[in-house]
């Protein structure tokens, strides 16, 4: 993997981490894009490094703390995915002061709603406690620059699609990054809705959904 172009501090954290020398494929072929701050479906196998991707992506584009409001959301499919990916940022952003947050289905609404006006960088949130803390005003989304959906084949699917475009309709001008194992059919609903000419970058994949 490249360094050198990178954010010396993901950079050092990617090194200490022992990432840079066998990096997925979706790593390689995504943060150059993701630093380019093109819109993105990134897809490849189960396994293969796609949450890892997102978190150099938006360590890459935040680099530091800033204020108070969330400037970027990432859309997980469960409560353990979105603790993974927390726990991902930990050795990656160990070197910055980024602050995320964990906002799941089964926590206490207010005291996620408490803790995300405290103050911090990333919101890291189930798609239905989501939609129920923007339902009571619980996220501000003045400085979101940034909306991810990882396992997004899957996050798609039921309502969830609903959530998404009222966050992306929200947004002034965001980058929007999908991540996914596989393409689905309502990614073409998407593309249409709330990208800007996304780019399309595969790695080893199945058939479609």
């Amino acid at each position: 993997m490249k360094l050198k172009k990178i954010y010396p501090k993901l950079a050092s954290a990617i090194i200490e981490a022992g990432m840079d020398t066998h990096p997925k494929a979706i790593q390689t072929l995504s943060l150059p894009k993701i630093k380019a701050g093109a819109d993105l479906f990134c897809l490849a196998p189960e396994k293969e490094g796609k949450s890892t991707a997102i978190v150099f992506g938006v360590i890459q584009q935040l680099k530091e703390a800033f204020e108070e409001a969330p400037r970027a959301i990432i859309i997980s499919s469960t409560k353990d995915k979105a603790f993974e990916l927390e726990e991902q940022f930990k050795i990656l952003g160990k070197r910055t002061n980024l602050r995320t947050f964990v906002a799941f289905d089964q926590g206490i609404i207010q005291y996620q709603k408490d803790e995300i006006y405290d103050g911090l960088d990333v919101l890291i949130c189930t798609p239905k406690r989501l939609m129920e803390l923007v339902n009571i005003n619980g996220v501000p989304m003045t400085k979101v620059k940034l909306l991810v959906v990882d396992n997004a084949e899957t996050v798609i699917k039921n309502t969830n699609h609903a959530i998404i475009y009222r966050i992306a309709d929200g947004l002034k001008n965001p980058q929007i990054l999908f991540f996914a194992s596989q393409w689905h059919k309502s990614f073409e609903t998407v593309e249409e809705r709330i990208m800007k000419n996304p780019i399309l970058l595969e790695s080893d994949l199945p058939d479609e959904l």
